[in-house]
């Protein structure tokens, strides 16, 4: 039976029709034709920069669909305007990194992004600002090569801040660069085979899959669709290797097949003769999210994507296709109810031999069709929350040249860790690692790189955080294990259950949305709901998924916890109550500016209604909350101290 997704109000759609949107003048499909000999994206066409700019980073003319007499002149972003005057995202990206100051400038904060950059402050020190870079790697499926994770390593402690962070979308984040050292670090560690082209910006970013090294059919199939797809989608136009390496490439061979889907302008989806046949001048509206996986297998956070692919095999095992899920997005403002988080539905099965085809036509439906106005809405979850999917489907079937089949039956839904040892179907091992809040210093991060240096291993990082380390012989288990227990990375079965489930974005110092703590406040905030737990009864390994951020951009997924914590001012936060431990159902805001002091007066009484009056052992405290409903939850708050 097909598992249901749904809201916790247990409509068959992820929100009513409430939450639907006018995207202003969105362009009525073109057919692909048109597609082609239409407008450039959003309108937008190739010129030059001002006259004070220099010659060596003046605009190439590019061959682009030129703009027709009807088509319509729409107001857009800065950011688009900054996009289309960049020279393919370098110019003035590449003066700015010559001059003397710690900084760049506005537009060159824009378009460093493309290259995997956030150009940061330490917002808590007076006196100034002191300028660094994040730096963000893209490693498709987590997969980090021995060499790489050495050279991160490295480069954190020489030019960063002596840390390394485990990202929610299975990357490396080095914080701390300054301006002078960007060319050596971003230079070091394409070297060393890696890369943060595409890590951040408007266009596709790393795409996730499961990061145990299964040797099993589907395993393989999803991760190799992974790497697939962001080829597919990397962009062309080589303005990350001319930055950073001096227009050498350090590319591998492409499989024919990406070559071949990425060319294919069958139904009007390339800019013919242009440096960027998918992306053209202006990329995408905003970032673009894809994860891939296999049937219960969901530790990609799979409906949180813009989009979600799965493994369809038969009765052998062997893969034959995917579902394809659209439509999801963490994102939102605070009291701006036009904003939104959003889980992605159903679009339809495709052949395994379409997949490539059916994920550049959705990428182009959204290039041609997302807002470009205000970035609030530019993600695709608003496309598709203003046209509705059967809309949004006939579109995409135009650039994809085919019906997208029914969606096939999957099992329900498991959230999967992969800590602990576990036999990859070879002959090794892999153990998989609790990192709190993905951040690696200090004595771990010493006793990782000695496992890592001495025993040669490929890791891989995975979606909440955490890493794996992989082909280990078996003789090697023993003393891994003790080295590592010393360091304080510990077997799974020494780690909290909460600990495990939960999530936090790095928030402050360094971060500017920041609005409140969320790494550095998860430790104390997960020890009081231990301690509420011990105090109404409930047992150790009872849990509850708990995501703290900073801010409602969502970058920990907090509207799919349990239990999220959304900053919404000093010391203060949001609460959402509803998702459920296998991430398939969207929480819904509960509080607004609850103080952190004031969280057991909160929660305890949740908690407590919750041991007394579950079902069965086996409610989860996420689907507790949505039977109640938020009405009675209050009440139980509220007349807590008069029954406790």
């Amino acid at each position: 039976m097909t598992t249901p997704f749904r809201s916790p109000a247990g409509a068959a759609t992820v929100f009513s029709a409430d939450h639907k949107i006018r995207l202003g003048s969105l362009d009525s499909l073109k057919s692909s034709r048109t597609v082609f000999l239409g407008r450039n994206v959003r309108g937008a066409h190739s010129v030059a920069p001002s006259s004070s700019s220099s010659s060596s980073s003046s605009v190439q003319a590019v061959s682009t669909p030129a703009k027709t007499e009807t088509a319509k002149t729409t107001k857009r972003s800065k950011v688009e305007i900054i996009k289309e005057k960049s020279n393919f995202i370098r110019y003035p990206l590449n003066e700015e990194l010559l001059t003397e100051a710690p900084n760049v400038n506005e537009s060159a904060v824009q378009l460093i992004k493309f290259h995997g950059s956030y150009q940061q402050y330490n917002r808590e020190e007076r006196g100034g600002r002191s300028y660094s870079f994040m730096l963000r790697t893209k490693n498709p499926s987590g997969k980090v090569p021995n060499q790489l994770y050495l050279t991160m390593d490295d480069l954190a402690d020489e030019f960063g801040i002596g840390t390394l962070r485990l990202t929610t979308r299975q990357t490396f984040q080095l914080h701390g660069v300054v301006k002078q050292n960007l060319k050596t670090v971003m230079s070091s560690i394409i070297k060393n085979m890696g890369s943060t082209l595409g890590a951040c910006g408007d266009l596709n970013r790393n795409v996730l899959s499961p990061a145990a090294p299964f040797v099993k059919k589907d395993y393989l199939f999803a991760q190799e669709t992974a790497d697939n797809i962001a080829a597919l989608l990397s962009p062309q136009s080589g303005f990350y290797y001319d930055m950073w390496v001096d227009g050498e490439q350090f590319l591998t061979a492409e499989p024919p097949e990406v070559v071949k889907a990425r060319n294919d302008n069958s139904h009007g989806t390339n800019f013919v003769d242009s440096p960027e046949p998918i992306y053209g001048t202006q990329f995408l509206p905003r970032k673009f999210k894809i994860a891939v996986t296999v049937p219960t297998d969901n530790s990609v956070d799979l409906l949180t994507n813009d989009i979600g692919v799965v493994v369809v095999s038969d009765e052998n095992g062997e893969p034959q296709g995917f579902n394809i899920y659209v439509g999801g997005g963490m994102g939102r403002t605070h009291r701006m109810e036009s904003t939104f988080a959003r889980i992605a539905e159903p679009l339809g099965y495709v052949p395994k031999e379409d997949i490539l085809y059916a994920v550049k036509a959705i990428v182009v439906t959204q290039r041609e069709h997302g807002r470009r106005d205000d970035r609030k809405y530019s993600r695709m979850k608003y496309l598709i929350s203003s046209w509705g999917i059967e809309k949004f489907r006939d579109v995409v079937e135009q650039y994809y040249g085919k019906k997208f089949e029914p969606s096939r039956d999957l099992p329900e839904w498991e959230f999967k860790n992969h800590l602990g040892w576990h036999e990859q179907g070879d002959g090794a091992w892999f153990c998989g690692l609790h990192v709190d809040s993905g951040r690696v210093g200090g004595n771990m991060k010493k006793t990782l790189r000695e496992v890592i240096e001495k025993y040669k291993l490929d890791v891989r990082i995975t979606p909440n955080q955490n890493i794996v380390l992989c082909d280990i012989k078996s003789e090697w288990k023993r003393p891994i294990t003790t080295v590592l227990a010393q360091a304080g990375l510990l077997q799974p079965e020494f780690v909290d259950p909460l600990n495990q489930t939960a999530m936090a974005c790095p928030a402050f110092p360094l971060c500017p949305l920041a609005i409140t703590e969320a790494e550095r406040g998860i430790p104390s905030i997960l020890k009081r709901v231990r301690a509420m737990f011990e105090k109404v009864g409930l047992e150790y390994d009872e849990s509850v998924v708990v995501r703290v951020t900073g801010c409602p951009n969502g970058c920990a997924r907090p509207y799919m916890a349990e239990v999220g914590l959304v900053g919404d001012g000093p010391n203060s936060y949001q609460v959402w109550l509803g998702g459920t431990p296998n991430q398939t159902q969207i929480a819904r805001a509960f509080m607004d500016k609850v103080k952190i002091q004031d969280f057991e007066k909160v929660f305890e009484p949740l908690f407590y209604n919750w041991k007394i009056g579950r079902q069965s052992s086996k409610e989860s405290f996420g689907e507790f909350s949505t039977r109640m409903g938020f009405e009675k939850l209050k009440e139980l708050i509220n007349t807590y101290e008069a029954s406790a």
